[in-house]
């Protein structure tokens, strides 16, 4: 029987060995180490990156409640030097870093990588962090959420373009792809919503021919971050029980409005960046961020500091708190703070601020009618699914992220209900969502860049040319 025992062991062994004799198998896992690696890097640097946003966010509320006038200085400033990171190291570093990536996914190809280059790197990396935290730090309406996509898309990409020549070829397409969902996963700690936005928003490509590289470093980049920041619901365990037959009906009303004021908010950015643009001279850039400053920080002196900052404070409060009606304002004040915040140019995201529009949208409207707790957070979570579809247009998405970050499963129905329905009323403002047109606007962009340097470099050639022809 021993015999029998050892015999099976060995028997195992050889064939493990042949396995990793075979030149196929042997692929395999030199592709899938590149993921592997990128997917703990990128866990690291999210938690890094958490714990220096919430320190960041930290400074605003200790000056607006010890020394709140200090805000007309420290917010300007901030700004400022935000906006000045990013258009002096960085130019494409700006904004929320998910049409970055979705551009870089779209124009990856040959003799492009150039041009990727300038939508995803270490440089666009160090920038994005500094210029979000900044602007954290100042008060603005901003997430780390879109940033930590741009982020964990340029740390793929960098191992890729680290991998020597011999190394079996691993897509490009892929690992950004792949980044951007492991980004998310580790910044909300929600695996799913990874996946459902890497299919969902990231890729038009057929999904399982990296659907193995996808999952597995979706997993690991989460485990990177729950290896330091512990297990943990971005949001917690809200009360949904005994809910009211009728409360579809409420779902519906929340979705129609946050859809409408999701999709509106993003046309709004739109035009004002449209505006921006015909700025001739940096000075003109200079007096609309700091009266953005100062108008955001007027505003929370005077009116209330829940413009202020990326909303989480409003969801947590409204969820888990017997203060759960906003006033009628406050999903005037989450809309506007993000479009204060968001056009100014500097770095930061829009999936926070826009949860927490949503949020308060949905709590607003839960006070109309005086409804129950468990009525009330269905409607907020339903609010926060349908403003972040208005803005997305990706409401499986928007649905599954709201769905783990409270690990209330009891009511994914009513969640992509929400979601189809937002996505549909959407369509009413704008066709496109607010980062199809920016991933437009930045391909365009990069395409004018290299026409400007090839016209640069004809220029040269044909001077040195010339200088050639005058001394023959």
């Amino acid at each position: 029987m021993l015999n029998n025992f050892l015999q099976r062991i060995r028997y195992y062994f050889k064939n493990a060995f042949d396995r990793l004799n075979n030149q196929g198998y042997k692929n395999s896992i030199l592709q899938a180490i590149p993921f592997w690696g990128a997917s703990i890097i990128t866990g690291l640097i999210a938690v890094i990156y958490t714990k220096l946003f919430l320190l960041a966010e930290s400074v605003t509320r200790y000056v607006y409640h010890e020394h709140a006038w200090g805000l007309f200085i420290l917010t300007p400033m901030f700004f400022l030097l935000a906006w000045w990171t990013v258009v002096r190291y960085a130019p494409y570093a700006r904004g929320s870093g998910i049409p970055q990536v979705v551009a870089a996914i779209q124009i990856t190809g040959p003799n492009k990588d150039s041009q990727v280059s300038r939508l995803l790197s270490i440089r666009v990396m160090l920038v994005k962090i500094s210029s979000s935290l900044i602007m954290a730090a100042g008060g603005a309406a901003i997430g780390r959420e879109g940033p930590t996509i741009q982020i964990a898309a340029s740390v793929f990409k960098k191992v890729n373009d680290l991998l020597p020549v011999w190394w079996p070829k691993v897509a490009k397409k892929n690992m950004i792809i792949t980044g951007a969902a492991a980004g998310l996963a580790a910044a909300f700690n929600t695996p799913l919503g990874g996946i459902v936005f890497a299919i969902e928003e990231l890729t038009k490509t057929h999904f399982s021919y990296f659907k193995t590289a996808i999952f597995s470093s979706v997993i690991i980049a989460g485990l990177a971050a729950q290896g330091i920041l512990g297990p943990y619901l971005y949001l917690g365990y809200p009360k949904i029980f005994n809910l009211s037959g009728y409360i579809f009906f409420g779902v519906i009303l929340v979705a129609v409005i946050s859809g409408l004021l999701g999709s509106a908010m993003s046309k709004i950015i739109l035009v004002i960046l449209k505006w921006k643009s015909s700025f001739k001279f940096t000075r003109h850039h200079i007096l609309y961020i700091g009266g953005c400053a100062l108008i955001l920080s007027a505003i929370a002196i005077f009116i209330s500091s829940d413009v202020l900052g990326s909303g989480k404070e409003i969801m947590q409060t409204t969820l888990f708190s017997e203060n759960r009606y906003v006033n009628w304002y406050t999903p005037i004040l989450r809309i506007v703070g993000p479009i204060l915040s968001f056009t100014t140019g500097a770095s930061g995201g829009i999936f926070a601020p826009a949860l927490a529009s949503g949020a308060s949208i949905g709590s607003m409207v839960s006070g109309w009618f005086q409804l129950s707790e468990a009525n009330t957070n269905l409607l907020i979570l339903s609010g926060m699914v349908g403003f972040l579809t208005g803005v997305t247009r990706s409401p499986f998405t928007s649905a599954i992220l709201v769905l783990e970050m409270t690990n209330r499963h009891s009511v994914i129905f009513h969640l992509i209900l929400a979601g189809m329905i937002s996505s549909v009323v959407s369509l009413l403002i704008d066709k496109h969502s607010l980062y199809d047109h920016l991933k437009v606007q930045y391909i365009k962009d990069l395409e004018a860049e290299e026409s400007r340097e090839n016209e640069g470099r004809s220029s040269d050639e044909k001077h040195k040319s010339s200088n050639l022809y005058g001394k023959d």
